[in-house]
């Protein structure tokens, strides 16, 4: 679990995320209520949000090995707790340094 600070991750809801293996993550319902929007020009992951209430969800449609999953999507604690940030020189001012403490 980590948290990104770049603008497209904060922008989206969706900047702690969980990353999940593609033989660990099944989605069990809901595939028709997601809208993907394609990644700009020098990003990798595409995000997804639900169609009905707007929520950013990660990438649960990703092509790759690995991917990345909202964490405020999730209803049970993973038990984890963030464990890295990055671009945190990206991190709005108002950010407090405490925040991209990890421990």
């Amino acid at each position: 679990m980590g948290t990104c600070h770049c603008a497209r991750c904060r922008k989206l809801g969706s900047s702690t995320v969980v990353f999940v293996g593609r033989d660990q993550f099944r989605l069990t319902r809901g595939k028709d209520m997601l809208e993907t929007i394609a990644p700009p020009a020098g990003s990798t992951y595409m995000r997804s949000f639900c169609k009905a209430c707007g929520t950013s969800l990660g990438e649960p449609l990703s092509p790759y090995d690995a991917f990345p999953i909202n964490a405020q999507c999730l209803d049970d604690d993973p038990g984890l707790r963030v464990s890295y940030h990055e671009f945190t020189s990206d991190a709005p001012a108002w950010a407090p340094a405490e925040q991209m403490a990890t421990g």
